[in-house]
């Protein structure tokens, strides 16, 4: 999995949620959820400015399954706590 077209700061949340299936702060949820609006009110200065490279990486590294709905994102955290 390629984390380098994230921001270096969040790196390690992506990491954790798609490699774990530990939520992610509510930045990162907004977009993994596909909510746009959420997602630039959440988003700090840096994250704001790399917006495109959130999109890219979801669609070229993030597993299709991990993210685009709420209920993806909740299917995805459950399958891991399904695992423990």
């Amino acid at each position: 999995m390629n984390y380098d077209r994230l921001p270096e700061h969040m790196r390690d949340g992506a990491r954790l949620y798609i490699e774990h299936g530990i939520a992610p702060g509510g930045f990162m949820m907004a977009v993994l959820e596909n909510n746009l609006a959420e997602a630039f009110g959440r988003a700090d200065y840096v994250n704001t400015h790399c917006m495109a490279s959130w999109v890219a990486w979801l669609y070229n590294d993030a597993p299709s399954s991990c993210w685009g709905s709420p209920e993806r994102v909740a299917a995805w955290i459950k399958l891991f706590e399904n695992k423990s």
